[in-house]
């Protein structure tokens, strides 16, 4: 029914959510690490990234309505056959994933806030105990996760502006000042490559079109909405932590380092507010992730992607999709470490959109574009695509050699999927 439908505050409030939660509170240390002082230039770099894939969802997603988002558009412009599939498991990973960055970021805060120490049994306590509350709030359907986002997205941008205004009056100049030197140049194009992840979540928009009002028109504002909003948060807020914070003690702080650097400018109650505001910015960010990933999981098995099993979700009567989903989330938690799941997560949304972007090309008559500018897009792209894997490489073999296995995974898992469901390749 129409009243049960998402609004446009409602569609931004669930992509804020989860692109505040993904870098500004889960991974600013290790974003510190790379950028250095050229952080707040990254995260500018990253969203104008970000602006090129959003240029190609937009047109997409006001034309192709599915919750399957992205994989709509590439089955619509490419067919269906087995790189599609396998992009489909991958999208679904990518939320899977994703879920698991989400509550280690929020065990990173919580932990030290109540004074538990931080052991595997904990952790692990904390992660399920998480998973298990929201997964229980998404199984009340998407009204209710639309309205659960856009009241702790209100919350924590109000405590977020507290860190804004008060870390930028007390800011240290010295801090802040630019590097140029070539390393500072290579550490702010790794660092862009690597929190393009942190613009992610604009995507979720079109993982939930068929629940937006008006999705025509309020898929594309959701987006751009969402993003601006969010370039402003990263680059404010990292120009208030890294001016108040030398990067050392930054970089020492690791997980909760947004509260660490509160701590100069508002003491122990700086600390305390910015763990709290980390809190209820991961939970909706693990909130809006569980929802995209159960709405995936739904669309894509309707579409055949994905095992039928799965074309179930809590809110249409059974389980399945949104269960599996948060267990394997739990399972990655309970696994890999926070920087190697970032940059997991990075590579494979960039193989998405670029694939996106060539089922924009394909679709341009349909859904309108310049041709031009798609290609110049494409060519960034695969240039993104291709710094990040030089920088796994070069600094985190396990996460290169780990994707690389991931992708012929489920390359392999595909084909069989295909060969027993006899199962031929189509177009849209």
């Amino acid at each position: 029914m129409e009243k049960q439908k998402i609004g446009l505050w409602e569609a931004v409030s669930i992509a804020v959510g989860t692109m505040i939660g993904a870098s500004i509170f889960s991974v600013f240390g290790v974003g510190a690490q790379i950028a250095g002082k050229n952080l707040p230039e990254a995260f500018i770099l990253s969203g104008l990234l970000a602006l090129i894939v959003a240029y190609s969802y937009a047109k997409l997603g006001g034309k192709i309505i599915s919750n399957a988002g992205p994989i709509a558009f590439i089955l619509k412009g490419i067919g269906d056959n087995p790189v599609t599939g396998a992009l489909s498991i991958l999208m679904w990973l990518s939320y899977v994933v994703s879920i698991s960055l989400f509550a280690k970021g929020f065990t990173g805060y919580f932990l030290p806030l109540a004074h538990i120490s931080e052991t595997a049994l904990s952790a692990g306590i904390t992660q399920v105990i998480l998973i298990a509350i929201f997964t229980a709030l998404n199984s009340f359907g998407s009204k209710a996760v639309g309205k659960a986002e856009f009241y702790i997205v209100i919350l924590k941008l109000a405590i977020l502006g507290v860190f804004i205004v008060l870390g930028l009056s007390k800011i240290n100049p010295d801090y802040i000042t630019p590097t140029v030197s070539s390393s500072g140049v290579q550490g702010t194009l790794s660092a862009a490559v690597i929190f393009f992840l942190s613009y992610m979540g604009f995507g979720l928009v079109t993982n939930a079109s068929e629940d937006i009002k008006d999705a025509p028109k309020n898929v594309p504002r959701a987006i751009f909405i969402s993003i601006a909003i969010v370039m402003v948060v990263y680059v404010t807020v990292s120009l208030a932590a890294i001016g108040n914070l030398s990067l050392p003690d930054l970089i020492k702080a690791e997980e909760n380092a947004l509260a660490v650097a509160a701590e100069p400018f508002l003491g122990n109650f700086g600390f305390t507010l910015i763990s709290i505001g980390a809190l209820f910015s991961i939970t909706s960010a693990l909130n809006a992730t569980l929802y995209g990933g159960a709405n995936i999981a739904y669309a894509l098995a309707k579409d055949r992607e994905l095992p039928q099993f799965f074309e179930r979700k809590a809110w249409h009567h059974s389980t399945e999709g949104l269960y599996i989903t948060a267990g394997l989330g739990l399972v990655f938690a309970l696994t890999f470490n926070i920087g190697a799941i970032a940059s997991i997560i990075s590579a494979i949304f960039t193989i998405i959109y670029i694939f996106v972007l060539i089922s924009h090309y394909r679709l341009v008559k349909e859904v309108g574009g310049n041709k031009t500018l798609l290609i110049v897009n494409m060519v960034i792209l695969c240039a993104v695509f291709g710094g990040l894997i030089l920088y796994q490489w070069q600094t985190q073999r396990n996460a290169f050699w780990g994707m690389l296995i991931t992708l012929g995974a489920v390359l392999a898992i595909e084909y069989i999927y295909r060969y027993i469901k006899k199962r031929k390749e189509r177009r849209l």
